[in-house]
């Protein structure tokens, strides 16, 4: 029996420096990674550690060290392939420089961004890379600043906060799409995004509150505008967070005296949805209506046609947010910058040439 609780116990830095036969304080320099031990006593302590399957107390190294070996990160919405893939981008570049990951959910809810930066500033991580639910309420990305914790922002950028950002070229990608539309004939267009708003229209660009759509919009609306074509805003609609609001949204458009003949999509999940509304509505693309989409999601290419999309390189975004992170944490000097990531159009055969 006694055997069976020796061997359940936690293995200590004392009980590897007795292996090695060095002390404590040596053994802890070996295993912490710092201080100077000659490769001898290295070689002895690392050898005793494996013989006694040593697991390292992340607590009491972080208290000894300085730091976790740990970067927090806090994304809008997981089941969004653009985020998906922008946190393996971050979680490959974070293992190669040596940290580990935690993920928290926001859900694109400020309450629920607030109790995960707070949970993660106690678990002590080294940085935090947010995504911000909102660009306009930022006390609690102040505190994280003023709690000397390094942080990047991901996909959305507030210049007030003087941190870092790493982000799409998310109005220049917009003018890309909407002058493709416009160029293919399309003068009532529509771009139809998952942020929430009253009555789902929207009167004044500024006070949209995430600043990637913010700035599509401001790109979509301002090719309308160089267009010559009337009441830009007409057609820009939020609030299709779901499939039921997106059916919503979709039926009120084509409902129209004069419905969008074009539809851009703010991402991936709201194309998807928009792809369903259409079809539940025995809407053909593009022969009834075209379509652009925000990034190049797996299925806008298996769909019949495949869908024209804005390439995000969402991966690449994630590893730059990461190094950009690790840089800071190592106390690397640098530029507070925005770092934005070029996108491209990606032409297949979802949109339609009419006349003009």
């Amino acid at each position: 029996m006694e055997d069976s609780a020796h061997s359940k116990r936690s293995v200590t830095v004392a009980d590897v420096a007795k292996a090695a036969k060095v002390s404590k304080a040596t053994a802890a320099r070996v295993l912490g990674g710092y201080g100077v031990v000659s490769a001898k006593i290295t070689d002895q302590v690392m050898a005793a550690a494996v013989a006694l399957e040593y697991r390292p107390n992340e607590l009491a190294r972080s208290m000894s060290t300085g730091r976790s070996g740990i970067i927090g990160v806090v994304v809008g919405d997981i089941e969004n392939a653009f985020f998906s893939l922008a946190v393996r981008g971050i979680s490959d570049a974070a293992r190669l420089a040596g940290f580990n990951v935690i993920i928290a959910n926001s859900g694109e809810q400020l309450d629920a961004e607030k109790s995960a930066v707070d949970l993660l500033i106690g678990k002590r991580v080294d940085g935090l890379i947010v995504t911000p639910a909102r660009c306009d309420n930022i006390d609690h990305l102040r505190d994280i600043r003023r709690a000397g914790v390094p942080l990047v922002l991901f996909d959305r950028a507030i210049p007030e906060l003087d941190v870092d950002a790493v982000t799409g070229d998310d109005r220049d990608a917009a003018v890309t799409a909407t002058r493709y539309l416009i160029g293919q004939g399309h003068r009532r267009l529509a771009y139809v995004s998952a942020m929430d708003a009253e009555g789902g229209g929207l009167t004044d660009v500024g006070r949209i509150s995430n600043s990637a759509v913010r700035e599509r919009v401001e790109g979509f609306v301002s090719v309308l505008t160089e267009a010559g074509l009337p009441n830009p805003l007409h057609y820009v609609r939020l609030g299709a967070t779901d499939q039921q609001q997106t059916d919503g949204v979709i039926k009120r458009l084509v409902s129209e005296g004069s419905p969008p003949t074009a539809l851009l999509a703010s991402d991936s999940l709201v194309g998807l949805r928009i792809f369903k509304s259409l079809q539940s509505l025995g809407l053909s693309i593009p022969s009834d209506v075209s379509m652009i989409c925000f990034l190049d999601a797996d299925w806008t290419s298996v769909t019949v046609p495949p869908i024209t999309i804005i390439d995000q390189r969402v991966y690449e975004m994630g590893k730059l947010a990461s190094e950009r992170l690790v840089a800071r944490i190592e106390r690397t000097p640098l530029a507070v910058e925005r770092l934005r990531v070029s996108t491209r159009l990606v032409v297949r055969g979802s949109v339609a040439t009419i006349g003009r």
